[in-house]
């Protein structure tokens, strides 16, 4: 399996995951049930592990696409800007929930802020992914670009055709 196509597989899986995992974690603060807590945090670390060969395969799936028509190098390049902050943001996350988890396990007394400061860096990191996931799909669905890209790619398209 090459990269590109590693990268269409898990590419949705840190948005959509996250934002699961931290619904999870919002209502098990709220409910106020630890079991629950645990499993927003595993669905998140989850989502940290699994976020790295989505990025990690970007640049195959750039080479793979980049010279075809109708495609916004443009927009790439503002993914893959993104992409390096949200990866970063990402790790951080990871590191967090799994913080938290250890914290849990050895009852810690700062556990319930960790897991409070792990919900707020989910809900930033989630928007994040969420942008760059739309940037990604901007990159070959002409359909959800705004006018400005969509002229960007067409006169791209017309200086190619030189």
């Amino acid at each position: 399996m090459e990269g590109a196509h590693i990268h269409l597989l898990l590419n949705h899986f840190p948005i959509i995951g996250t934002f699961i995992g931290t619904v999870i974690l919002a209502y098990s603060l709220y409910a106020k049930n630890i079991t629950i807590t645990k499993v927003g945090l595993v669905v998140i670390a989850l989502m940290a592990i699994i976020a790295l060969p989505a990025y990690f395969s970007g640049e195959e799936a750039e080479e793979a696409i980049e010279h075809f028509k109708g495609i916004s190098k443009h927009v790439i390049h503002e993914h893959e800007e993104l992409a390096e902050k949200g990866i970063v943001l990402m790790a951080l996350l990871g590191i967090l929930a799994l913080a938290s988890l250890y914290a849990i396990k050895k009852e810690l007394a700062f556990t319930k802020k960790l897991v409070l400061i792990t919900l707020i860096v989910s809900i930033v990191t989630f928007g994040l992914f969420a942008k760059v996931g739309n940037l990604g799909g901007q990159i070959r669905h002409s359909e959800i670009r705004d006018a400005q890209t969509q002229n960007q790619v067409l006169e791209h398209d017309d200086d190619d055709d030189d």
